[in-house]
């Protein structure tokens, strides 16, 4: 005689098991954050090696069988821990990355920003968020499905992968997913990486720019020469390089490079007020650019000057500055290309350089294409509906986000016949990649119990 199938869990069980995981997890998470694990410090190697460790003995101690800690050349470590998918049910690959920004100035958090510290609603800490609370998220609803089958068994295939390079702009990803393509195959692709339209209200990211970056160095002197002499003949290479830096917009802050592209975005309201304090523009600065506050952030090109090296103003003397050099990154819309990105950017240094100034470009290391996600279907609905149970009848609104995953079109091209779906831990005031990183922890409850929700409908 057959055994009667068990019950499948219901939504309120769903989230009483989630309740019960979140202590454990949030320890979980917390010995993550201690980890400094920066990849852009090759001093830090030894750290980001130790935080793909401790993330494989969490899910290896959670009954994942098949854990790897691998590589390509030249790549941080990643994990891998599968769990196969019973007869007939789909496979979920569920992405996050262990590897973080560098800190800051320290002076700038108020508290170590690798000793993690709850104040008010927030835990604070690099990473915190961004995006080891992703890591913690696949944890607590796995850990929570598993309490709910007498064998503890899931209710699908789960393939667990966390890249250790996310912030230095994965660059050896293609690699990755072509070297370890059938060990990451997926019906379905939930990444958690990104963020929440703001506290209360959850949503689906479904466009994201891409990136680009280089450094531009301009020369206008073999070496330095008398200020008093020369000056108001001789051009000085700060001169010359702020000019240019200055042609990359026009008088209202638009970007002002030809051949970028630039679309429309989502009706939604952003009201000035809310942006001004998400984002801690000063008073009385202008907001800058054209057209509506969701297309300016999300579906139009942005260009920030992120770096200067130039003399310090401790060592500056009366002397005209022979070279200087800056950090440009240029944030691509949806619908453009990082080689049309790029060439543009180029193309308009290369034309609006002043007065004969020598220049030298050099293309950087990260370049990220823009995503698009047809967020429409019957595992997009189960999302929804996952979202909504778990924010108590709020549902998701689709966004956009102006910073960019460049993985994401990588995983699009490996796994064309997947669902992506694009979540998040975060929320506008999270301050990732920023001093005094926070995690919201009712939100980070909410997403918790939607993952484990929608890997039960699935």
């Amino acid at each position: 005689m057959t055994a009667p199938a068990t019950p499948e869990p219901t939504p309120d069980q769903v989230r009483e098991a989630v309740t019960a995981v979140l202590p454990d997890v949030r320890r979980h998470l917390e010995d993550l954050v201690r980890i400094p694990s920066v990849s852009a410090d090759p001093a830090r190697a030894d750290d980001v090696r130790r935080s793909a460790e401790a993330t494989a003995d969490l899910f290896r101690a959670e009954g994942f069988d098949d854990v790897r800690i691998t590589s390509v050349e030249g790549g941080a470590p990643a994990v891998i821990a599968r769990i196969p998918a019973p007869a007939g049910a789909r496979t979920v690959l569920l992405y996050a990355h262990h590897d973080v920004q560098p800190t800051g100035d320290p002076a700038e958090w108020e508290s170590d920003p690798f000793e993690p510290t709850e104040r008010g609603e927030r835990l604070y800490g690099r990473g915190a968020a961004d995006d080891k609370a992703g890591i913690a998220a696949h944890l607590a609803a796995v850990k929570a499905l598993r309490r709910l089958t007498p064998d503890g068994t899931l209710p699908v295939g789960v393939t667990v992968f966390v890249e250790g390079e996310e912030e230095i702009g994965s660059p050896t990803l293609g690699a990755f997913l072509a070297e370890h393509h059938d060990l990451l195959a997926a019906d379905v692709i939930v990444i958690a990486d990104s963020t929440n339209w703001e506290i209360g209200v959850p949503a689906l990211t479904t466009t994201l720019r891409g990136n680009v970056d280089l450094v531009v160095e301009v020369s206008t002197l073999a070496h330095g020469v008398h200020s008093g002499m020369w000056g108001g003949l001789v051009p000085d290479a700060l001169m010359a390089l702020t000019r240019l830096l200055a042609s990359l917009h026009d008088d209202d802050g638009s970007v002002a490079v030809e051949g970028l592209v630039s679309g429309p975005a989502s009706d939604l309201d952003y009201p000035e007020s809310r942006i001004r304090e998400e984002s801690s523009v000063l008073d009385p600065v202008a907001l800058i650019g054209r057209g509506s506050a969701v297309e300016r952030l999300w579906t139009q090109p942005s260009i920030t000057v992120v770096g200067i090296d130039t003399t310090r103003i401790a060592d500056a003397s009366n002397t005209l500055i022979p070279r200087a050099r800056a950090k440009v990154s240029l944030r691509l819309a949806p619908g453009d290309t990082a080689d049309n990105g790029l060439a543009a950017l180029i193309r308009h240094l290369e034309t609006h350089v002043p007065w004969g100034a020598q220049l030298q470009i050099t293309t950087g290391r990260e370049a990220g294409e823009p995503g698009v996600i047809d967020a429409e279907g019957p595992v997009y609905d189960a999302a929804r509906d996952a979202f909504a149970l778990a924010w108590d009848g709020v549902r998701p609104v689709d966004i956009g986000v102006g910073g960019s995953i460049p993985f994401i079109a990588a995983f699009q091209q490996a796994f064309p016949d997947a669902a992506v779906l694009v979540t998040g831990v975060e929320d506008p005031d999270t301050r990732a990649h920023g001093a005094n990183e926070g995690l919201h922890l009712a939100e980070f409850a909410r997403v918790c119990l939607a993952e484990a929700l929608l890997l039960q409908s699935l």
